[in-house]
């Protein structure tokens, strides 16, 4: 959950709050039900077959598939990637620094994480960090309170759209698929060998009960959080380029004062790279385990798939915040190939057995995920 609500997620329900103030607020609480659904899915997964969804394609499709289905998977890492560095490069440019100059540090950084395992004790920093800076926006709310803006705004124009694309690839992200699966099947290995077969079925049971409801209430705490940026951000003035990242950092002022570009700037350089680790570790248990890559070659991967992130950001230097969204809707379309991955395996009796997805599950599933998908082809139109 804290993952989910990144550097470029909180950009964009900022950049909602001051372009609609509180007017897209019941289509982010409604964005939690496919949030929930395909999460869930992707975690049922991980905890039946005790495996990433990598290593399930692999070992029951063909492996023509298995290298076919890959290919989401790196596209997947590759624009996470993307989005993740411009973020912390927004982070960077509040305190002045050049994204040239930070997207190459930022690299050097993550890949030094990765590479040294040292993500364990750097992840408590960032969750401590991370949790300041959305403290913060909670705070600020309290502080500002509840503006009389109407929470119901819905008017069909291009940019309507494309802000609900925006705000759908900020939530349902499709790097969460690949983690959620293969966190969940680590976890229940780690026990499994201490229980019989007996046991092992009601630990799957239980694991399966606290899942659901674990993935329920990270869904719901997303969607709240993100709100809250949204109702907070309704006092950002939208008109330069939408928002710079100095009008950004205000957002904060209220209660941080002088302090408030340094809080969020450091809060959003850490909530990427802990989104970085979690998208790091779910193309550990993604691609490398489709395509039988040994674990010890696995910074290859990470360093390929992160360099187009040091340099495709530079490019769009001057205007990173709608890059970023642009990215965003981008997402959703990504979101394509894991979606159909997930909501297939998950339905599979042969891998899934008795945990299967039944008719009625099938049926929240692939309409939770249709819906997603139809804003991303809407906003393509649109524009």
């Amino acid at each position: 959950m804290m993952a989910d609500m990144d550097a470029a997620s909180t950009i964009s329900a900022a950049e909602v709050g001051a372009t609609f103030k509180y007017g897209l607020i019941w289509f982010m609480l409604l964005l939690t039900v496919p949030l929930f659904f395909v999460q869930e899915a992707a975690g049922r997964i991980g905890i039946v077959t005790q495996e990433g969804l990598g290593t399930v394609i692999r070992k029951h499709y063909s492996k023509r598939t298995a290298l076919v289905l890959t290919v989401p998977m790196v596209i997947t890492d590759v624009i996470t990637y993307i989005a993740e560095y411009a973020g912390i490069a927004i982070g960077f440019k509040i305190f002045g620094i050049s994204p040239l100059i930070s997207l190459p540090v930022i690299f050097v950084l993550h890949i030094f994480l990765i590479t040294k395992r040292k993500y364990v004790q750097f992840e408590k920093v960032l969750l401590a960090i991370s949790g300041i800076l959305i403290a913060t926006f909670v705070i600020t709310l309290m502080f500002r309170g509840i503006k009389p803006y109407s929470p119901l705004y819905i008017l069909p124009s291009p940019s309507f759209f494309y802000m609900l694309a925006v705000t759908v690839g900020a939530v349902v992200m499709p790097f969460m698929l690949f983690f959620q699966a293969s966190a969940a099947g680590e976890k229940i290995s780690a026990v499994h060998q201490h229980f019989g077969e007996e046991g092992e079925t009601y630990l799957k049971r239980k694991a399966l009960s606290f899942s659901k409801k674990e993935t329920l209430i990270g869904a719901i705490v997303t969607e709240i959080l993100m709100v809250v940026v949204e109702m907070v951000a309704t006092g950002v003035d939208p008109s330069d380029n939408l928002m710079s990242p100095k009008e950004l950092s205000t957002i904060l002022s209220s209660i941080a004062g002088p302090l408030s570009p340094y809080i969020f700037g450091i809060g959003l350089a850490a909530a990427g790279f802990l989104a970085l680790v979690v998208v790091s570790l779910g193309s550990a248990w993604g691609f490398v385990e489709a395509a039988s890559i040994p674990k010890d070659k696995a910074w290859i991967v990470y360093v390929l798939e992160s360099l187009p992130a040091v340099f495709v950001p530079m490019i769009f230097s001057s205007d990173l915040i709608n890059f970023i969204l642009d990215l965003m809707v981008i997402f959703v379309l990504v979101l394509i190939g894991p979606g159909i991955m997930v909501g297939i395996i998950s339905s599979n009796k042969k891998i899934m057995g008795e945990y299967a997805s039944d008719v009625k599950w099938k049926i929240f599933y692939w309409a939770s995920f249709s819906f997603v998908l139809i804003f991303g082809f809407i906003a393509l139109y649109s524009l």
